[in-house]
């Protein structure tokens, strides 16, 4: 599965979680359990895993390990990331956990088809890890803090795992940072129901934009955070197609339901709004979207 459907199938788990009432751990539980249900058909699941490819160097043309260093990529889901980054640091060794189970094998089986031979998968909680304080050279984290209530707490936890000087890279998306052409008010108005709706559920679909102060409120040193915008027009169908339409579009189109049983909108408004995202993909369109990663380092003393 794709970095986005694996957004698009986190933020889906988010807004059913609106009707669990109950502590942090089984919150964790429902938002993370069985994230990829939609993922598992296996011809829809392998057209998106091979679009996956065309953000690889975006997202992760820096994110490489010394040989020999630890890595501990917490809420890998159903392996999207886990795969480039055993690729690109055939050297390191990886510990790959999430909560669901389903997920877990998901990820082996991704692996295992790959080829890395570098990767141990384990399912764990973020919020309950199963290791000693500073057993690990580095951690990786994509696309978990969206969905977490308390993100500082989870980022502060995943320090203790890491040995001084250790390092931890973040990516989010956000939601905000979406704009387009034609404009439209109908389209920011769904778009708006996205963000209202994962802020019900526990979540913050702007986290991407707040990465820096999250990072140094977990008491992280050094924290560097750079943008990286996803810029689609007509010149590049690739993206047109896997990002506009399948990725950001499609999302979207997913919380209809949601949407409309939460009052956000009417019918009209939401279908109005959806048609207007799918016009920015038409040929004198455009659609942008920025991602936030940050990097930083653990204090030495802490």
């Amino acid at each position: 599965m794709p970095w986005w459907q694996w957004v698009y199938s986190r933020f889906c788990r988010a807004c059913r979680a609106l009707a669990v009432r109950g502590g942090r751990s089984e919150i964790m539980a429902t938002m993370l359990s069985d994230v990829y249900v939609h993922g598992y058909h296996p011809r829809e699941n392998e057209r998106l895993h091979n679009q996956a490819a065309t953000l690889v160097d975006l997202l992760h043309c820096d994110t490489t390990y010394p040989s020999g260093s630890t890595v501990l990529e917490a809420g890998c889901g159903v392996g999207a990331q886990t795969v480039t980054l055993a690729r690109q640091s055939p050297d390191a060794r990886f510990t790959s956990i999430d909560i669901s189970a389903e997920s877990i094998a998901e990820a082996k089986r991704r692996i295992d088809h790959a080829g890395p031979t570098n990767v141990e998968f384990r399912q764990a909680d973020i919020f309950a890890l199963p290791w000693e304080p500073d057993s690990f050279d580095h951690v990786f984290v994509c696309f978990v803090l969206e969905h977490l209530s308390r993100p500082v707490e989870a980022l502060a936890l995943l320090s203790t795992m890491l040995k001084p000087n250790g390092t931890i890279t973040v990516i989010e998306g956000d939601h905000g940072s979406t704009y387009f052409h034609p404009d439209s008010a109908a389209a920011r108005a769904v778009i708006q129901c996205q963000v209202t709706l994962q802020e019900q559920a526990g979540g913050n679909s702007l986290i991407g934009r707040q990465l820096h102060p999250l990072m140094t409120a977990a008491g992280f040193e050094e924290v560097r955070v750079s943008p990286r915008m996803v810029y689609v027009d007509a010149s590049r169908p690739d993206l047109v197609d896997g990002f506009t339409r399948k990725t950001f579009t499609a999302m979207i189109e997913g919380i209809r339901e949601a949407a409309l049983s939460a009052g956000l909108i009417d019918p009209a408004g939401f279908d109005a709004g959806v048609r207007d995202l799918h016009r920015t993909a038409e040929t004198d369109g455009v659609f942008c979207y920025t991602f936030f990663k940050g990097v930083a380092e653990k204090p030495r003393h802490a």
